[in-house]
């Protein structure tokens, strides 16, 4: 699939702002989504549970459909 990894880009940006904190005037990000975003991932059946050791989280079929058509809808390039 073409996509427009500009936007991609700033849409990955914005999420980070979810988990930055501010310190000495610059921000620092964790490398992961929020866990409170996760957990509602988790609750509506989209993803296993966040809470467990693994670094990684399986993603259900119904997660996996909608995580493909979120992305047409909000990257593909015509």
């Amino acid at each position: 699939m073409n996509y427009d990894k500009d936007k991609v880009d700033e849409m990955t940006l914005a999420l980070l702002y979810l988990v930055t904190s501010n310190v000495g005037g610059q921000g620092r990000a964790w490398k992961g989504p929020n866990l409170e975003t996760l957990l509602r991932l988790h609750k509506k059946g989209w993803i296993s549970d966040p809470m467990g050791k693994s670094p990684s989280v399986d993603v259900s079929p119904e997660g996996m459909k909608k995580a493909a058509e979120l992305f047409r809808e909000h990257f593909a390039k015509e």
